[in-house]
This record gives C-alpha cells, structure tokens and sequence, in this order.
C-alpha cells in the first residue's frame, strides 16, 4: 500500500515531468513556426486563434465542460479582464512569430529570459509588492544588461523587451482576474474573444491575395491547423505541472524554454549573435543565477 509521503512524491515526479515536457515544448517552437513560412506572422497568429479554438471547442465538448460559459459571461468585470489578457497575449505571440521568421529567435530567448526580472519589477510597479535584497540585486543586474545591449550593440533590444513586457503583463492580468479559471476554460475563453478579429484578418490575407493556406502544400497546410494542438498542448501540460509541484520548482523549470529556444536559434537556424548580445547574456544569466538563488534560500526557510 502507498504511503501518503510516496503518493505525495510520486505526484511531484509526475508534476516535474508535465512541467519538463510543456517547456521543452515551448523551447522548440522556433522550428515550428519556422516551418510554417512563407506564411507570415499576422497570417500564422489568425491561424493559431482560430484553431487553438476548434481544439478547445472539441475538448470542452468532450468533457462536457460547458456549464462555466453562463457565469463567464455574466460576470463583467471576469470577462474583461480575459479580453484584455487575450489581447497582450496577442501581441506576445505575433511579436515571437516575428522574431523566429526574421532570423531572431535569439532576440525571443533573450526577452524570456528578461521575463522573470520584468515580472519583479510589475510586482513592484503594480502591486507595491516588497523584494527581498537579491530580488532587488537580480533586477539591477538586469538592468545594466539591457543598457550594455543597448550601447554596445547598436540598438535597444525591442523584441526581447517586448516579450518579456507583454507575457510580464499577461501573467499579471491573470493574477488579478483570470486565476479562477481552469487552463482550459481560460484559453478557449481568450481565443473565442480573439477569434472575430482572427476572422477578420484572414479575410483580409485573402482578399489581398497573400494567403498561404492551401498554396503550398497539404504538408504546409497540415502544420498550419496544427497550431491548435501545438498551442493547447504545452499549456495544459504546464497546468497540470502547476498543479503538483511548488511554484518554485516551475520558476527554475521556465529557463529550460529560452534555452532551447537560444540552442534552435543558433544552432540549427544559424542565427548570428553579435559579440554584445552574448555579454548582455551572460549579464542576464548572472542576474537569473542570483534569482534563483534567493528562490532556492527563500523555499528552504520556508
């Protein structure tokens, strides 16, 4: 018979690997998404809403899962706020698109590795949230990397910021509005607002002309009505992950993403990296070691 303690472990082992598996699946979404050329980033995004919906539709009608649709509605202040997480969220995914189709998956695994010291500094902003020294430390050390990146290598880095920015408000959001929805429920909630506007700009790749659904391929066409899954998937898999394992285990598993996403970029997209960007880099990697430090210190006092 299973011990309380061996079930408990067993259920964190479990939790660890759904959270291995969404990350990783995260990481290798550059080759996705370029795969998917020559469509281009609005067009990849429509798709993306439109069928990550389907997938949600079909789930939710598999489980039965319907009856939360009434109260969502119902509920003003609910329902706005997933409209506007929906948007950022948005505008998250068509900035990556962007970046891994103009050969700067490099740029999108710098602003995730940016995410976690701008959601310390939306904490402080927002919700006059208190950091503890190293929080702080992480931030300034942080800081000085997007300065070295700017100075030295010849520009602001808009794309990683942009990134870490809008998916640094998204989390916010779903703090202050959307965290008593199911990972599910929320999605199919997000891109149902999405999907007018999904629609629309369809309608508007095709009538100019410039749509690639079913001009280049069933292969093309197939990667293309996958992204529903290819989205779906990794999310449930990190709720499930939530779940099971405390959250600072998730903080240490998101750096497996930009990882991955930096090995893609360079190694099998053979993206140049300036010699600037890798000293902002390894400014950024020293903040993050710092941050997961006073993670790691904080867990064991508590």
């Amino acid at each position: 018979m299973t011990s309380p303690a061996e079930s408990a472990d067993e259920e964190q082992r479990r939790g660890t690997a759904y959270g291995i598996a969404a990350y990783a699946i995260w990481g290798m979404f550059p080759l996705y998404f370029h795969a998917l050329a020559p469509s281009g980033a609005w067009e990849i995004l429509a798709h993306r809403i439109v069928w990550t919906l389907a997938f949600c539709l079909l789930a939710l009608g598999a489980l039965r899962e319907l009856a939360w649709v009434g109260p969502f509605v119902r509920s003003p202040r609910l329902a706005g706020g997933v409209t506007i997480g929906a948007l950022v969220l948005s505008a998250n995914w068509v900035i990556y698109v962007y970046a891994v189709l103009t050969g700067r998956t490099y740029e999108a695994a710098l602003g995730y590795f940016l995410n976690p010291l701008v959601t310390i500094a939306l904490g402080v902003l927002v919700l006059r949230e208190r950091l503890r020294p190293l929080q702080w430390l992480a931030v300034g050390i942080g800081a000085l990397a997007v300065v070295v990146m700017a100075v030295a290598g010849g520009g602001f880095p808009v794309i990683a910021f942009s990134l870490a920015l809008t998916f640094g408000l998204y989390g916010l959001i779903k703090k202050k509005v959307g965290a008593s929805l199911p990972a599910l429920h929320s999605l199919s909630a997000e891109t149902a607002v999405l999907a007018p506007i999904a629609i629309g700009l369809l309608w508007w790749i095709g009538r100019s002309g410039q749509s690639t659904l079913g001009n280049h391929g069933v292969g093309h066409t197939s990667l293309l009505v996958l992204a529903g899954v290819v989205t779906a998937i990794p999310l449930l898999l990190f709720a499930a992950a939530a779940r099971r394992v405390p959250l600072t285990t998730i903080g240490l598993l998101q750096f497996l993403t930009p990882v991955l996403q930096l090995i893609v970029g360079v190694v099998l997209l053979h993206e140049h990296v300036s010699p600037a960007r890798w000293v902002g880099f390894g400014i950024v990697w020293v903040a993050l070691m710092v941050l997961a430090t006073d993670m790691l210190r904080n867990r064991s006092r508590s």
